[in-house]
């Protein structure tokens, strides 16, 4: 979930934006950044609804126009002065204004950009600001769009396996209300002067259905209220942290998330690492993509790799590795090339995630198939039971 952050900085007042669990962990990681926060709020909120009250500055996008500039032969101030004219957005436009405005003043880059949190996220602005002690920022920007765009190709794989599965669950859902709510109430008032004599399953279906025909009113809005609790756990963090938290206990599930939220962390420390930034540092930044158990042991470990400790070593007693990524840490601690062997790490296991999602998915659908219709079937067996059985007493 994604959060609005106020915080007092050494000299200044900073807003920011970042996702987290929940308010402690985004307090947190505003902590972690030496700063001292001074208000946290879920991204969008008014009453108990959260949405975007605006339009996010599209960083990735920005990026790579921004890289295409630079690579044609325009220096950063001309670069941004050209998608300053182009871009049509008030909102945008304002952003690279004030960016503009402090590249004249004779900020660096890295500092314009720091001021305008909500746009460009300290991930963003470290990146900037290693590549400016070695001036290659057009290398930065081609990683930071790299690891943007392998981020989201293993989010789209994710969110493409789950929307069948939300279709199957929202239609069955769907006709089961539609049994349970219209066609039981008018069986019920069939089987009124029969009902002792019913199968006590199709008694207590009828029983339901003429509580559903007296209280109609009533039942849909109890439905409305659970469908509206429904959507007011789902916004609260606490309520989502609950619900990981009991993925990740279920069997056979549990590892596969772990080893997900590795890739990315993993993913993100290499992008660091070749961009020049200290590994400590770099493993302190790329936290805040763990949940706060994992967040734990990254914190040991760190401390571990201060005191001399190899990152392999730290890394493996904190139980942040999978047998693959320990050997690769190792091999990348002999090679000086941990940056590189980090990004090798997170693109195994994509693969191996990827591979995953595609079993589960080949799994669970027609497992959810097989259960719909199990529900939908025993609904119907128990309306239309006293039929069956009077039709048998007749032969």
């Amino acid at each position: 979930m994604r959060f609005e952050i106020r915080a007092l900085g050494t000299d200044r007042r900073v807003n920011l934006t970042l996702e987290a669990a929940d308010a402690a962990d985004a307090a947190e990681q505003v902590r972690l950044q030496g700063l001292s926060v001074l208000d946290v709020r879920p991204a969008g909120t008014l009453g108990f609804l959260t949405w975007r009250r605006r339009a996010r500055f599209p960083l990735v996008l920005f990026s790579r126009e921004l890289l295409a500039l630079l690579n044609s032969g325009l220096s950063l101030v001309e670069a941004l002065q050209t998608l300053e004219e182009k871009e049509a957005r008030p909102e945008t436009r304002k952003v690279l204004d004030d960016v503009l405005k402090r590249l004249y003043e004779g900020e660096s880059f890295s500092a314009a950009i720091g001021h305008v949190s909500e746009a460009f996220p300290p991930l963003y602005v470290a990146t900037v600001r290693a590549a400016e002690r070695t001036s290659d920022l057009p290398q930065a920007l081609a990683r930071y769009v790299a690891y943007q765009d392998q981020v989201e190709q293993v989010r789209k794989k994710a969110l493409a396996a789950s929307i069948y599965p939300m279709l199957l669950m929202v239609v069955g859902g769907l006709v089961a209300l539609f049994l349970l709510g219209f066609v039981t109430p008018r069986f019920a008032s069939i089987y009124a002067d029969n009902m002792e004599n019913l199968p006590w399953a199709s008694r207590v279906l009828m029983q339901w259905g003429n509580f559903v025909a007296a209280h109609a009113v009533n039942a849909g809005l109890l439905l409305l209220a659970l469908l509206g609790a429904a959507v007011y756990a789902a916004s609260r963090p606490a309520a989502r942290a609950w619900v990981a938290r009991q993925l990740w206990r279920l069997p056979g599930l549990g590892e596969p998330l772990r080893v997900f939220q590795l890739t990315r962390f993993y993913r993100t420390v290499g992008m660091l690492l070749s961009g020049g930034i200290p590994v400590v540092t770099a493993l302190e930044m790329a936290g805040g993509l763990l949940q706060p158990e994992l967040r734990l042991r990254l914190a040991s470990a760190a401390v571990s790799i201060r005191e001399g400790q190899a990152l392999s070593q730290a890394m493996a007693r904190a139980g942040l590795v999978t047998p693959v990524a320990l050997r690769m840490l190792r091999v990348g601690e002999k090679s000086g090339r941990m940056g590189e062997m980090m990004e090798s790490i997170a693109t195994f296991h994509e693969e191996e995630t990827s591979r995953f999602v595609e079993w589960f998915t080949r799994l669970f659908e027609p497992i959810l198939m097989a259960l719909i219709g199990l529900i939908i079937g025993v609904i119907v067996v128990m309306l239309y039971l006293p039929i069956f059985e009077l039709a048998g007493s007749l032969e």
